[in-house]
């Protein structure tokens, strides 16, 4: 088992990124300055010598549009890239298509603060969304009752961890360079983990679009050091 190198990334801006909307499961496109987030950040890792020799990502087109404009900066189109829906972003229940100001003026800003930022506070559920989900074509092999309502923070680490620790942790131990393209909340998720982070503290976690975080990770798959990449306008 060698030591490796993992590269966290959150999509570029998305357009209801851009319109303060949550997102969630919903499908949307990145913006003008999304894809030029994407650029920057391929430039970023060619610039530090950081080659993916495999490329995980969501179902959603943000992050998956994202990983196209990355590894054409890289030059690496033909690196593997494998898509699954376990590292979609955090399923916001009934709360996805609206405004974020607008729901903190109708639902109170303390409460929503809580469902966006704590580690269990879970919105308000959108009952008939597993059975919408299980009609996309990427989502019609999963069980049902695998396919969220609703989601606290803590559920969605809990739908990650199986996905991190049998796919991504044995690629990892072979050595070289892992990049994950992920989401604000899965990305909190699992660098909530990867820190062994209070509950508490993660409410202050935020993970900005489009900054390569990079670990360098020993032979059993713990954090040996964490930075940030330099990110050029």
């Amino acid at each position: 088992m060698a030591p490796s190198t993992l590269v966290l990334l959150r999509h570029g801006e998305s357009q209801w990124n851009q319109e303060n909307r949550f997102t969630g499961w919903t499908d949307v496109p990145l913006t003008d300055r999304g894809r030029q987030e994407a650029d920057r950040a391929g430039d970023a890792l060619r610039a530090a010598g950081l080659l993916p020799d495999r490329v995980f990502t969501s179902v959603m087109m943000r992050c998956v549009h994202t990983v196209w404009r990355i590894l054409d900066r890289l030059d690496r189109s033909w690196t593997p890239v494998e898509k699954n829906w376990r590292l979609n972003e955090r399923h916001y229940g009934a709360l996805q298509g609206l405004n974020k100001d607008e729901a903190a003026r109708l639902m109170g800003a303390e409460t929503v603060r809580l469902w966006r930022k704590s580690f269990s506070g879970i919105p308000p559920a959108d009952a008939e969304a597993p059975a919408q989900l299980r009609r996309d074509r990427r989502y019609c092999r999963v069980a049902l009752t695998d396919l969220p309502s609703a989601e606290s923070l803590e559920m969605t680490l809990r739908r990650v961890m199986p996905y991190w620790q049998h796919v991504v942790v044995p690629r990892m131990l072979c050595g070289g360079t892992v990049l994950i393209v992920a989401h604000g909340n899965t990305l909190r998720a699992l660098t909530a983990f990867l820190h062994g982070m209070t509950h508490d503290s993660v409410t202050q976690l935020h993970i900005p679009n489009g900054v390569p975080a990079v670990y360098e990770m020993d032979a059993a798959a713990q954090v040996v050091s964490r930075y940030v990449l330099n990110m050029k306008k």
